[in-house]
């Protein structure tokens, strides 16, 4: 198949232009290399010459217009992500780029066979919690004021008494960011034009992907990356809140796996699938296992401090897309190893959180407590 890529230079996607270049088919890549992913418009080194490239915003008609001809299926996976206040971002890129993705294969009557698209767990919120009196819940957001007391629990509606948490399925979504609302609207764009027009669709809610390539310039997620490059330069990794959230971590080889699948199992069409480690860690854990892998007697930082937006803990269950012959196999253990690898031996590697903290307590997406 000649199948198009978006974002295919970025993290996520030059892993899936990989495999489906491994796997004999033709590929071509949309990707518009801005900061803070990518360094001065430059094309990573790791793109594979055997993909063409094509530089472009998918915001603009023209650069899919340049793109599109002759393909028979796209991988959407360029994304706009961050936790900055610029709302309208999230939306032009995640929401109105699919859109305008599905606009322009039907008024050119386009031969795509299928599209792909990169949903998120995010828009899960906090996802599926089991309260003792009142059941399943799926609660909102998290006041700020509960927060500032270092009240971290989320609270069941109905009594207010703390939950366990539990897994979640891909039957219910409840975003509260920015992010995961432009993600819950993309999907919904591509599952209900999919089928309205006959395009066999599929959405692809990710955890937390983690793995070699991810930029060491963008704040918004891969605490593998933060983590990593603190503890390089003999700083402590800082956790939010008390460090006790847990969280779904995948590899990025796992996820390009599930993104080649669905492409290629009709079975998927029209569906949406849960893409996860199939395990949970905390936090602070989870920094300590990397500073076991560093050889680094570093213990992580918890000031108190807590991300506005976040999430307590959210867990994918991924019983659906093993359902399909699926399977996580990269452990926990060795998807640090391969990142602390190849992150040493990068030229450009350092510590940037602290820019990015300045910057997200000033917009007051960090706040103290």
């Amino acid at each position: 198949m000649r199948i198009l890529v978006t974002g295919g230079a970025g993290f996520i996607g030059s892993h899936t232009v990989d495999l489906l270049l491994q796997k004999g088919h033709r590929v071509r890549i949309l990707d518009n290399l801005t900061p803070p992913v990518h360094v001065d418009g430059q094309l990573p080194s790791y793109v594979p010459r055997a993909a063409e490239f094509v530089l472009g915003d998918v915001r603009d008609r023209a650069a899919w217009a340049r793109a599109l001809p002759g393909m028979d299926a796209v991988f959407h996976l360029a994304a706009y992500q961050d936790y900055l206040t610029d709302f309208s971002k999230f939306f032009h890129v995640n929401t109105v780029g699919t859109a305008l993705l599905y606009e322009i294969v039907v008024e050119q009557k386009l031969p795509i066979q299928k599209i792909v698209v990169a949903s998120s767990q995010a828009a899960y919120g906090e996802g599926k919690y089991e309260c003792a009196t009142d059941g399943v819940q799926f609660p909102p957001l998290r006041p700020v004021e509960q927060l500032l007391r270092r009240d971290w629990a989320p609270r069941c509606p109905v009594c207010q008494r703390a939950m366990k948490p539990g897994v979640t399925d891909e039957a219910r979504l409840n975003p509260h960011n920015q992010y995961a609302m432009s993600k819950a609207t993309q999907e919904m764009i591509a599952l209900n034009l999919g089928r309205r027009y006959n395009i066999p669709s599929v959405a692809l809610r990710f955890s937390i992907v983690q793995g070699p390539r991810q930029s060491f310039r963008n704040a918004y997620s891969g605490v593998l990356r933060i983590f990593t490059t603190r503890l390089l330069s003999d700083r402590a990794p800082v956790c939010y809140e008390d460090g006790q959230q847990l969280r779904d971590y995948v590899s990025v080889h796992d996820v390009a796996r599930a993104n080649v699948l669905v492409l290629e199992d009709a079975r998927a069409d029209y569906q949406v699938f849960n893409v996860g480690g199939g395990r949970a860690i905390t936090v602070e854990e989870y920094a300590r296992r990397i500073a076991r892998q560093l050889g680094k007697a570093v213990e992580p930082v918890v000031p108190g401090e807590f991300r506005f937006g976040d999430t307590r803990h959210i867990i994918s269950d991924i019983g659906k897309l093993r359902a399909l012959g699926w399977e996580p196999q990269v452990s926990f253990d060795e998807i640090i190893a391969e990142y602390v690898a190849w992150a040493r031996a990068q030229p450009d590697v350092a510590d940037y959180y602290a820019d990015a903290e300045r910057e997200m307590k000033a917009r007051g997406t960090i706040r103290e407590t």
